[in-house]
């Protein structure tokens, strides 16, 4: 009987995998470095492939520790680094350039651009609950889209897709180009600039101001649901995908800041 819960955390600097019994306490756990690029000042970025073979990685080697296989792994939940962009083929699966991370400043002057429209950096809060900065991940799809070959192009014709990282991991675990299911959740949505919080759902105004199609953007979900079982391709295949948390919700969560006036505090990446 399946009773282990597998946490996939991919963050800024590394990703891991715990597993937990049904009591939550932690059985295994596997942890991989990934490598920091930074090609001109003010330029984060990584390698979205390294990730996702990191985490494939981290997956094998956590289950191995515990001596378990995939029939004892009852779900797998995934929190990750949360505004960090990555934009790849729909049919090879390869990323068109480095995931700019949520570090990254290169996209100071679509910034501007934006607040000139009216309201400046405050233009969106009402409706998105951000201001115009660069740490969110729009302005960095709007960067590659315009500086990235032949982006534009192809985002308009449907062949690109955009996802942060827990997208791209979905994607890749549920099959890739054979069938990847392409969602993210609504706390990571939340992170882009782009999501409405009145419907929880793409702002279609607000995209179209960023020169964004809408058609390149994942679907958004709940953060607690099956999106999809993990493909005949990996060391837990035919495991259900059942939950997605931006890092600090899942972070607040996890302190057990459950009512209204609790909050906690993060120091550090």
């Amino acid at each position: 009987m399946a009773t282990v819960v597998a946490a996939i955390d991919q963050g800024t600097t590394s990703t891991r995998c715990m597993l937990f019994d049904h009591d939550a306490q932690v059985l295994a756990r596997d942890q991989v470095e990934h490598r920091q690029h930074l090609p001109r000042a003010g330029w984060v970025e990584h390698d979205a492939a390294e990730i996702w073979a990191n985490t494939r990685v981290v997956l094998a080697g956590a289950l191995a520790r515990a001596e378990l296989g995939p029939g004892d792994v009852a779900a797998i939940g995934i929190t990750n680094q949360r505004e960090t962009a990555v934009v790849w083929d729909r049919s090879t699966g390869e990323p068109i350039a480095p995931a700019m991370v949520w570090q990254d400043t290169r996209t100071q002057a679509i910034c501007d651009e934006l607040g000139a429209l009216g309201g400046g950096a405050e233009r969106y809060r009402a409706r998105v609950g951000l201001p115009i900065a660069t740490y969110f991940a729009g302005p960095k799809v709007r960067w590659l889209l315009d500086n990235v070959d032949g982006a534009r192009a192809r985002a308009e014709a449907g062949e690109l897709a955009f996802g942060t990282i827990d997208t791209w991991l979905v994607w890749n675990l549920s099959g890739g180009t054979d069938g990847g299911v392409h969602v993210t959740d609504v706390t990571n949505a939340s992170r882009t600039m782009l999501m409405d919080l009145d419907t929880l759902q793409w702002a279609p105004d607000i995209a179209a101001e960023m020169d964004i199609p809408l058609a390149m953007l994942p679907e958004i979900r709940s953060s607690s649901e099956v999106y999809a079982d993990v493909r005949e391709r990996g060391p837990l295949a035919g495991v259900p995908i059942a939950g997605i948390l931006g890092d600090q919700q899942a972070a607040t969560f996890g302190q057990a800041c459950l009512q209204p006036g609790e909050a906690k505090n993060t120091y550090g990446t």
